[in-house]
């Protein structure tokens, strides 16, 4: 008797800087067989070529009149996730400080997560029809990108666990002292949690999770078995 192949399944999972959304979720779409989409990477993506061409980031209409014209197109390869702008490879353009700095502006532009929700809906919506299914980090995707997919899980930790991880990943990069990092975080917490488009928020039917006393196999462990989960009812 043959073994029914697993449903394809959405997975969208929720958080904070800092709280590991990146090498779990990066790692559960690996072990399952998913697709992987990171969001934050778009926005990134958009704010570096706001920067590139000259646009004031500082002016949410200057940015909204601009937001059409990079073409982003993101790899959903868990093992070597790729992201191009303008057919350019802007893996690493993406993660400076100076981005990272203005990223919070750009992406509270309504017509800018218009255009990226737009994005990532379809990349979603590929995955369900063409794999086994997909996993997309963001800050809105169980509330606002994808409110009906099938597991919804919201990562957090205290500010001072993200600020010492943030900080362990910036050494060799950028250098950062821990309570810089921490104010950053903070910042931009507020900034993410206070827009008024798609604020970051946690999804009244998303599960929980706290990082900030476990290790990182440990938080891809308890996800992998949600998703585990949710898949065996859908069979």
């Amino acid at each position: 008797m043959e073994t029914a192949a697993p449903a394809a399944v959405i997975v969208a999972i929720d958080g904070p800087s800092g709280t590991g959304k990146s090498s779990t979720s990066k790692a559960v779409a690996a072990k399952l067989g998913l697709r992987y989409l990171d969001t934050g990477a778009q926005y990134r993506a958009i704010t570096w070529w706001m920067i590139t061409n000259g646009v004031d980031t500082d002016d949410p209409h200057a940015i909204a009149l601009a937001a059409g014209k990079p073409a982003i197109v993101s790899g959903t390869d868990p093992g070597a996730p790729t992201i191009t702008v303008d057919g350019l490879d802007a893996s690493g353009p993406i993660r400076t400080q100076e981005v990272t700095s203005k990223v919070s502006a750009v992406s509270a532009v309504p017509e800018v997560r218009a255009l990226i929700t737009d994005l990532q809906r379809a990349i979603a919506a590929e995955a369900a029809r063409d794999a086994d299914g997909i996993v997309v980090e963001g800050r809105d995707i169980g509330t606002t990108v994808l409110p009906d997919a099938d597991l919804k899980v919201f990562l957090t930790a205290s500010a001072e666990a993200r600020a010492a991880r943030r900080n362990g990943e910036l050494r060799g990069q950028e250098s950062a002292d821990l309570a810089a990092t921490k104010e950053a975080l903070i910042k931009r917490d507020a900034a993410d949690s206070g827009r008024k488009t798609s604020p970051l928020a946690k999804a009244a039917d998303a599960v929980e999770v706290d990082t900030t006393e476990l290790t990182l196999a440990q938080v891809i462990e308890c996800v992998v078995t949600l998703v585990e989960e949710k898949r065996a009812v859908r069979r």
